[in-house]
């Protein structure tokens, strides 16, 4: 069996969308499945699209998600260039072969010329105007100087099929298909061109990609065709919804990868969630390890439906993958976001026990531990807690001898603050739950906070405690 040949093709125009990294997600645990090659390769024939620093992002950020191809622009391999600007001269023999077999044309149509074609729908629909020019015309005018593109002379009747992996046997009417646009009046290559010869050139036998080529992929196919080329595997996959109207898409802003690690998802959760939009193993596991990843994906698992983008359970995939990291682990990776809300100044190793178990994402870090820096007035209805019979009166009787019990604790930690508590309770003949509700209300103002008030007076330290009870105190006097 010939070895599988994969490929992802990124266009350089922002950010890796995370369509573009499910796309090359699949096409590198496939080929890897299948012992295969996975290929990267970058589509820039679109220059007024070119956004500086985008093909070193594509780069930095597939290494980072382990997603480490074979083959490429900056690792080297045997069918380069592996940039299409670079490879403008095939495209344009192969264009001229095509024209030669009579499968494509020179058109010299203006642009007022197209735009007085007939408006059908929103779009025009060229009349092969230009194919009826003899050769002897066509050099005349090549040699004027005119601009001119290089067209795709689609068949009028007749149907093109196809096999999908995904999708089964694809059919479209030709006459449904315009002579599309080949070489473009620049020289370069369209996408839909220079993607069949380079696939070809490169021995790509397998092409994943969106679902949004199914009904181009025909012209691709007459292109192949007609060069007498093989027909590579076509595995479409399904579209990724922002809500079940809306396409998630980079040009509406749509998240990147760049974004979500921004906003504190980490690496791991972020390609564990990616495989699950639009693939499901046999086992129906949700969490799964790259590793795992590699083991357990199957082409035969990519759904037909479309997948929609849950923010909600992302976050919760990854509230997994940070409990269980190691707590170095955690803060060190932590460490940009505690700065960012100077929290500096407290034990990190402290903060991030707190709030290691606390937190779905780390961009959560910043308002869940403001109270640590930030006090203010409350409201003295925060103290009321049916469940433990807590309320502002009973504060103001607890809150004196929380005060004088904590003033006493010689060994400044957790556990030494918790059992005075709840020594406290015992002696005033009051629940456990009240004593640590109200110490914890009077020691942050806030209704919700992650740990309780012997873990917060731990970190914020036994000056800072007394100072809060006894502002707490003043409020309820």
């Amino acid at each position: 069996m010939t070895q599988l040949r994969t490929r992802f093709a990124p266009s350089p125009t922002g950010y890796l969308h995370i369509g573009g990294l499910r796309s090359a997600l699949y096409s590198y645990l496939y080929a890897k499945k299948m012992n295969g090659k996975f290929i990267l390769r970058i589509e820039d024939t679109d220059q007024e699209r070119y956004v500086e620093g985008a093909v070193e992002l594509i780069y930095r950020t597939l290494h980072e998600t382990g997603l480490n191809y074979d083959e490429g622009p900056d690792v080297g391999g045997n069918y380069g260039p592996y940039i299409q600007s670079e490879r403008k001269n095939e495209y344009l023999y192969y264009a001229k072969k095509l024209v030669e077999s009579g499968h494509a044309y020179y058109c010299f149509c203006t642009e007022e010329r197209l735009a007085s074609l007939p408006d059908v729908n929103g779009a025009r629909r060229y009349d092969k105007h230009c194919l009826s020019l003899t050769k002897e015309e066509v050099e005349r005018r090549i040699a004027s100087g005119e601009k001119y593109v290089i067209r795709q002379n689609m068949p009028t009747t007749g149907s093109t099929t196809y096999h999908d992996v995904v999708y089964g046997d694809i059919t479209i009417e030709n006459s449904e298909l315009e002579d599309q646009i080949l070489i473009k009046s620049d020289g370069m290559p369209t996408y839909n061109f220079a993607n069949v010869i380079d696939d070809h050139l490169m021995d790509i036998n397998c092409v994943m990609r969106g679902m949004e080529y199914l009904s181009s992929t025909p012209k691709y196919n007459l292109l192949y065709d007609a060069f007498g080329w093989e027909r590579p595997m076509y595995i479409h996959m399904p579209p990724i919804m922002k809500d079940a109207q809306h396409k998630l898409s980079k040009r509406n802003g749509d998240a990147s990868y760049e974004d979500l690690v921004k906003k504190g998802y980490l690496k791991d959760a972020i390609i564990n969630y990616i495989a699950l939009l639009g693939w499901s193993p046999k086992d129906d596991s949700e969490k799964m390890s790259f590793e795992e990843l590699q083991q357990k994906f199957d082409v035969s698992g990519i759904n037909k439906s479309p997948s929609i983008f849950d923010p909600m359970k992302l976050a919760w995939l990854n509230s997994l993958y940070i409990k269980e990291m190691p707590l170095e682990a955690f803060a060190e990776y932590a460490t940009p976001w505690i700065s960012n809300c100077y929290l500096k100044n407290f034990d990190k190793s402290l903060v991030c026990k707190l709030i290691q178990s606390r937190i779905e994402t780390f961009g959560e870090i910043e308002d869940k531990l403001r109270f640590l820096v930030e006090y203010t007035s409350f409201d003295s209805e925060l103290y009321v807690n049916q469940k433990q019979k807590a309320d502002a009166e009973l504060a103001r009787k607890i809150l004196p001898a929380v005060k004088e019990k904590l003033l006493h604790v010689t060994e400044w930690n957790n556990q030494s603050l918790f059992n005075a508590l709840v020594e406290l309770s015992t002696e005033l003949d009051c629940k456990k739950g009240a004593v640590l509700w109200i110490a914890r209300i009077a020691l942050t103002g806030l209704a919700a906070t992650p740990g309780g008030a012997s873990e917060i007076a731990e970190i914020i330290g036994k000056d800072e405690t007394l100072r809060r009870l006894d502002k707490a105190m003043a409020v309820l006097r």
